[in-house]
């Protein structure tokens, strides 16, 4: 059964002015159920996070300053949103969603995140409105505590994973492959184990092509026993900061390649939405839309 992490502190925890574009959650939610792809029995809704799993990922000091909102203008203004209780709250839900999602995926073969993809998180700060790195910490969550040693972090996001790529540099049960746009936010690039930096405009079949060759080496090399994919939709042409020229079924294409080629193989999957700025919320919502029926119907 597919599993899906849905809270409504996605939305309603958010400071005002942010509240517009993350709707998304909301109208995911509406319009699966609406189709009938997705029932009640689908959802869950996670707790927080406890903090001992945060500090299997997050360095100690930065943490108890987030949680006492001690961080400075700096850092405040590094991570986009004004601070308070209420977004950390929700990032602690989001983060273990994805711990659960993680555990769901290990039993079912897939599950999903409806927020999720804070890869922007590094381990001693936010960054690019992430606080904490759901990715990381349910990754580390699984070899700490579930026994696994083989994961591979498939982020699909227009932005590199850099706070991701910087947490597990060095760690060798966890390859981190990330396709972004090259000349996209952060200008500053981590080193991920294999990046791929496309230039704008890249349109479908070149992205697809890419991603074909470069996926199943690594599922086939790497043998992971676990796929975090991060599942951003800012790759369409229609997004404000996306630079790309993705069509809606060219995205499409892409999840169905992921997550055929990990059931095939018998990989589970643990899926987060990451990113989507485009300027009608119908587009961003029928693009993750497609990301659950996909999996809805692969996993079947």
């Amino acid at each position: 059964m597919l599993k899906i992490a849905y809270s409504p502190v996605y939305v309603h925890e958010l400071p005002e002015g942010h509240r517009f574009p993350m709707l998304k959650y909301e109208l995911l939610v509406e319009q699966l159920m609406y189709e009938g792809i997705i029932t009640e029995k689908h959802l869950f809704e996670p707790h927080p996070v406890d903090e001992r799993y945060i500090l299997e990922t997050h360095d100690a000091i930065y943490w108890d300053r987030l949680k006492k909102l001690s961080l400075d203008r700096k850092e405040v203004r590094r991570i986009g949103f004004p601070l308070s209780d209420e977004l950390v709250h929700r990032e602690m839900v989001i983060n273990q969603g994805s711990i659960m999602c993680a555990e769901f995926a290990m039993e079912y073969g897939v599950a999903m995140n409806i927020a999720g993809g804070t890869h922007h998180a590094f381990a001693d700060c936010g960054e690019g409105f992430c606080l904490l790195n759901d990715i990381a910490m349910a990754a580390n969550y699984l070899i700490n505590h579930r026994g696994i040693n083989q994961v591979l972090v498939v982020d699909l996001d227009v932005h590199q994973g850099n706070g991701t790529a910087s947490i597990f540099q060095g760690n060798d049960k966890v390859y981190t492959f990330s396709m972004h746009g090259a000349h996209n936010f952060p200008l500053r690039k981590e080193m991920s184990d294999l990046d791929i930096g496309l230039p704008d405009g890249t349109t479908d079949q070149p992205y697809l092509d890419l991603l074909a060759h470069h996926l199943n080496e690594l599922l086939d090399t790497q043998k992971p026993e676990i796929v975090f994919f991060q599942s951003g939709v800012d790759v369409l042409h229609t997004d404000k900061l996306g630079r790309l020229a993705m069509t809606i079924q060219g995205c499409k294409e892409r999840d169905r390649l992921v997550l055929e080629a990990c059931h095939k193989r018998g990989i589970p999957v643990c899926v987060s939405m990451g990113g989507g700025y485009s300027a009608q919320i119908r587009d961003i919502v029928n693009a993750h839309a497609n990301t659950f029926k996909l999996a809805e119907s692969i996993y079947a």
